[in-house]
């Protein structure tokens, strides 16, 4: 925090370190950098005062806001380690992640508010505490007017911070000290916990976050993610506010209230840099250019985009309609475990070309490698293969949080002496890395990385369906969405109540956007001699390559691929009607 705070403060206190964007159109607090500290210190006394101590773990299950990003920085400053999980996400998600991270305290709000709706944040705290005895203190902050139940646990926050001392001298801490944690889905069911450290990472966030949008001192920049993903980490707080940069904190959707919010705020914040997902790129160009137009976006330098493949529509769509094709287009590639951007087309020489939805080029000390099937290096251009990196740079994971077994076979097991990404790329003819998606059972849906895995267990739970198999399919907004196919018990009846069932399980197991958006029922899945699930059949199906099959003698039975051919078509003509 002395990086991201007070070297700030003696220069220049006055300087606005934060412009919350509430979702309430036209409601932007701005917050200074001597504000900021302010808050971060009286924040940081009170968990000091109710036992939280360097080294302890802290979540945060909070909307985008000033004071969740001083919850942040107040665990930073008292050496406390922060897990902040996506208000989006159900009780019971979050309630794994404080039991698996061992976390003491919950800092949350009453309620949070997103388009226009209110979500109980403080209900569900409640619930997912019932089954965590590490819980010590739940502190509650005041997001709406509304009262909630306070137990014997929760603590006003705002009431102690206005009695709490505005100076608190930071924690000193070692360069690999764990500064958060961040849970991530994997191809197996359980999400991990990964840790990143002090100095490395905040090294890494802070200069990419310069040199990939090419950040001057007083622009002002839009990271529109929210804070429980690692973009809202590394380019909401972290990366900009170690920079001395002005950052956005956007609580809104692209939508409401209506499709022309984010270049409303354009205009009116005259945001400077804009990183922001193609799922919502994506959903905003079926409403037209009309919306975008009708604002100014003159001040606009710097688009990206984060967290997915873009396509080469919305590519455009973005870089013409949106950039008025005079804003540099930024495609990063990166994940929660590198810490910050890896691939982009900036820094480059200046004026060096761009090529549409493609990352093209390694960050300084970024050595991308692609490997074959035999684990060996493929050399040359025009060549596709999974993406490694054969050195390891600063903002990299550390660990798996009580697992590094799992760690090392996770990342660097399959190709060892490198670092496995999970990812295909295709390097093209002049060297440049392109990104051609997930080589495991892991989805991106809306820019959120889900296992497959993770969705069928919730599914599992339901008495009635001893099988599934969940499998992504290209979506047109989403970018991928997810397809389950399930087995039902032989006597069921009301398959279309169990569907609904389903639905509701996964959202309560994990959270709304997890949601399968077809549920096929089918006689029995295809299954190897050893019994796994062959998926990639399931994948030729719902894409409808099933012409293209491939090698299906390691089926137990062959004949099962037509008998879920024919349900698939049953379904879509069914759907269609």
């Amino acid at each position: 925090t002395v990086n991201c705070l007070d070297q700030h403060v003696k220069k220049s206190p006055n300087r606005v370190a934060l412009i919350w964007e509430r979702d309430e159109p036209g409601t932007a607090v701005h917050v200074t950098y001597r504000e900021l500290q302010d808050l971060t210190c009286r924040l940081a006394n009170t968990l000091k005062k109710y036992g939280i101590q360097k080294g302890d773990r802290v979540a945060i299950y909070m909307s985008v806001s000033p004071l969740s990003v001083a919850a942040m920085l107040a665990c930073a400053r008292i050496g406390a380690v922060h897990t902040v999980v996506f208000a989006g996400f159900s009780a019971e998600s979050l309630a794994g992640r404080i039991m698996d991270s061992g976390c003491k305290a919950v800092i949350t709000y009453n309620q949070g508010v997103r388009g226009g709706r209110t979500i109980e944040l403080k209900a569900t705290v409640d619930e997912a505490v019932k089954n965590c005895p590490s819980i010590k203190h739940v502190f509650v902050a005041q997001r709406t007017d509304n009262k909630v139940q306070m137990g014997d646990r929760d603590i006003p926050l705002e009431e102690e911070m206005t009695k709490a001392d505005s100076v608190c001298t930071p924690e000193s801490m070692d360069s690999e000290d764990m500064l958060f944690m961040l849970y991530t889905s994997g191809s197996t069911g359980k999400p991990k916990g990964i840790v990143h450290t002090q100095a490395g990472y905040l090294l890494y966030a802070a200069l990419t976050h310069k040199y990939v949008f090419d950040y001057q001192q007083g622009d002002v920049f839009g990271c529109v993610a929210d804070i429980g993903w690692i973009t809202g980490h590394s380019y909401v707080v972290y990366g900009p506010l170690c920079n001395g940069a002005t950052s956005v904190l956007f609580e809104s959707t692209p939508v409401y209230p209506d499709p022309g919010r984010y270049w409303e705020v354009v205009q009116r914040l005259k945001i400077n840099q804009f990183y922001g997902a193609p799922t919502a790129i994506r959903l905003l160009l079926n409403y037209g250019e009309e919306w975008v137009k009708k604002y100014d976006r003159s001040s606009l330098k710097v688009l990206g985009s984060v967290g997915e493949p873009i396509n080469k529509e919305a590519w455009q769509w973005f870089y013409q309609v949106v950039g008025e094709g005079r804003c540099t287009l930024v495609d990063t590639w990166w994940q929660t475990e590198t810490g910050g951007i890896c691939i982009a087309p900036r820094p480059s020489e200046k004026k060096a070309e761009i090529v549409p939805a493609m990352a093209m080029r390694p960050f300084f000390g970024i050595v991308p490698v692609l490997m074959d099937e035999n684990g060996e290096v493929i050399e040359g251009n025009d060549v596709s293969g999974a993406l490694c990196i054969a050195q390891p740079w600063p903002g990299m994971a550390r660990t798996i949080h009580g697992d590094h077994q799992r760690f090392i076979d996770a990342y660097f097991k399959a190709y060892p002496g490198y670092y496995f990404t999970g990812d295909g790329a295709y390097r093209s003819q002049k060297g440049y890395y392109q990104i051609t998606g997930r080589m495991d059972d892991v989805i991106n849906i809306s820019g959120h990385r889900l296992g497959t895995a993770e969705i069928e267990d919730a599914m599992a739970d339901h008495p009635e369906v001893p099988e599934t198999a969940v499998v992504g399919y290209p979506h047109k907004i989403k970018g991928e969405g997810a397809f389950a196919f399930i087995v039902l018990k032989e006597q069921t009846t009301h398959v279309d109540l169990i569907k609904e069932e389903l639905k509701t399980i996964v959202a309560s197991k994990i959270a709304k956007y997890a949601v399968p958006d077809h549920i096929l029922v089918v006689k029995r899945l295809p299954k190897t001699r050893s019994g796994k699930i062959m998926r990639r059949l399931l994948r030729k199906v719902v894409t409808e390559q099933s012409s293209n099959m491939g090698d299906v003698t390691t089926l137990d039975d062959p004949s099962v691929v037509k008998e879920i051919l024919d349900a698939y078509q049953r379904y879509k003509e069914k759907s269609s009607s």
